[in-house]
């Protein structure tokens, strides 16, 4: 899968269900104003910029080279580096908090992400991740139009933390204990069908692959089956995921 797509492409496809969530996520890990703030996979950065926008410190870390010059560009006082999750370039006991949203999912090994997570955190600070609910999440009704024609397609279901406990599971299995974890759910409204559409095409992650693999007559079914499914708009997006939190 890519995301080594241009970011506003990606802010496109993931920024308008992203931006409204990074609150809810940091709301419910307790994250505010004053606290040193690790964001672990910060894309273009929406998480990034909620976390500023509430007077927190933070560093943040992107595999993604376009992602990483994307967030430089954007918040240029902060420390930005590019890395993954499991191998994190930053001293023990350095933040207050450290962040994944909408990351451990795609993380080589989620329980050694969390691991360093909880490594780079000061004792007594926070973890949190959040992931999209497989049945409910903001991808969700794309999926239910893929099996409409073919049932068998593999969707983000599977992905890790993507279903109740797992993100507990994963946290407990990076060594962290007292987990805490609730499904959070945003509101999207699209005012159009082709607002939802278009950005499916772009080539973004496990869903915008999919579309790449399609043939011309294959999109247009799909196309063709999900505005039946979606209707022409104005149409709201119920996006649920599930977040853990856990103290050091």
């Amino acid at each position: 899968m890519s995301f080594a797509v241009a970011p506003e492409r990606y802010a496109r496809f993931m920024g308008r269900y992203a931006e409204p969530l990074a609150a809810a996520f940091a709301g419910f890990v307790g994250v505010g104003a004053g606290a040193n703030v690790l964001d672990v996979g910060c894309g273009p950065g929406a998480l990034t910029a909620h976390l500023l926008s509430v007077g927190a410190q933070v560093a943040a870390i992107d595999p993604s080279p376009p992602f990483i010059d994307a967030i430089r560009a954007r918040f240029p006082d902060i420390d930005v580096r590019r890395g993954t999750a499991e191998e994190l370039p930053f001293d023990a006991d350095v933040f207050d908090a450290a962040l994944a949203q909408l990351v451990v999912h795609f993380m080589t090994d989620p329980v050694a992400g969390i691991r360093q997570m909880a490594r780079v955190t000061r004792s007594g600070g926070l973890i949190g991740a959040c992931v999209w609910d497989g049945p409910t999440g903001a991808l969700a009704p794309f999926w239910d139009a893929v099996h409409t024609i073919e049932p068998e397609a593999q969707d983000e279901a599977l992905f890790s933390g993507a279903r109740r406990g797992h993100l507990r599971e994963l946290f407990e299995a990076a060594g962290l204990r007292d987990v805490e974890e609730k499904s959070i759910a945003v509101d999207v409204v699209h005012p159009t069908f082709e607002e939802w559409w278009e950005p499916y095409t772009f080539g973004v992650g496990p869903a915008g692959d999919y579309v790449q693999r399609l043939d011309e007559d294959g999109r247009a079914r799909l196309q063709s089956v999900a505005l039946e499914l979606m209707g022409s708009g104005p149409f709201t997006v119920t996006a649920t995921a599930w977040a853990a939190r856990a103290a050091v």
